[in-house]
């Protein structure tokens, strides 16, 4: 074959699957199903990333994400983890009120690690508790997971990551800008500005990629950054 083309195949029993790529990355395919599975050449992914991937990592560079990791799976670790995540949000509904954008954002979270990390100590301690707790602004690997009428494509995304104990346990996580998160659970209540706000931050591609299918109910029942 010559040089210039790269060839990737996947057999699936007993169907095959043939891509052929040139230089300028145009693609040919012969196939004889519909599977969804991508073409893989050489371990990795034949001819780059696929549409879904480029724009989970677009979303993922306009939002920050709040990421609370239990202790363990126990019942009582599980409710440890809720009075974390409240106190911290409480102090933060203060400290970012007036914030503009995303890179602000970040910014006075980092400066804010020693306090967030105060704030999870002591409802730690309010609890009869002596874990640990470390805060740190990361990128963090998230399966895709959904907020009533959205559904956020799994990946790694920027994230405030508060990591109690082991570490061990079921997490808690929700958007932090622009503000998706929500005070005790998901409130499956509608506030238009919350959604206008995550609008205005995606293109109109990726906001289309969020929005599930049937009507939205997302709950924004939380404390009002901006």
């Amino acid at each position: 074959m010559n040089g210039d083309k790269k060839i990737g195949i996947k057999f699936q029993k007993p169907d095959i699957l043939i891509v052929v790529q040139n230089e300028e990355g145009m693609e040919q395919e012969y196939e004889k199903n519909n599977s969804d599975s991508r073409i893989r050449y050489g371990g990795f992914p034949a001819f780059g990333r696929s549409p879904s991937h480029k724009l989970q990592e677009g979303i993922a560079g306009r939002i920050l994400r709040f990421h609370v990791i239990a202790n363990s799976d126990t019942k009582d670790d599980q409710e440890l983890k809720k009075k974390v995540r409240d106190q911290i949000g409480a102090y933060l509904g203060t400290e970012l009120s007036g914030v503009d954008g995303l890179k602000e954002c970040e910014q006075e979270v980092k400066k804010r690690l020693p306090k967030i990390e105060e704030c999870a100590r002591e409802a730690i301690l309010a609890e009869g508790y002596d874990y640990p707790v470390k805060a740190m602004v990361k990128d963090c690997g998230f399966p895709e997971k959904t907020y009533g009428g959205y559904t956020f494509p799994g990946g790694t995304y920027r994230a405030l990551n508060v990591v109690i104990g082991e570490g061990a346990g079921e997490n808690w996580w929700c958007v932090m800008y622009p503000n998706l998160c929500f005070a005790n659970s998901v409130y499956e209540v509608v506030d238009e500005d919350a959604k206008k706000e995550l609008k205005a931050v995606l293109t109109e591609e990726e906001y289309a990629e969020i929005v599930a299918e049937g009507k939205i109910k997302v709950g924004f029942k939380y404390l009002k950054f901006w």
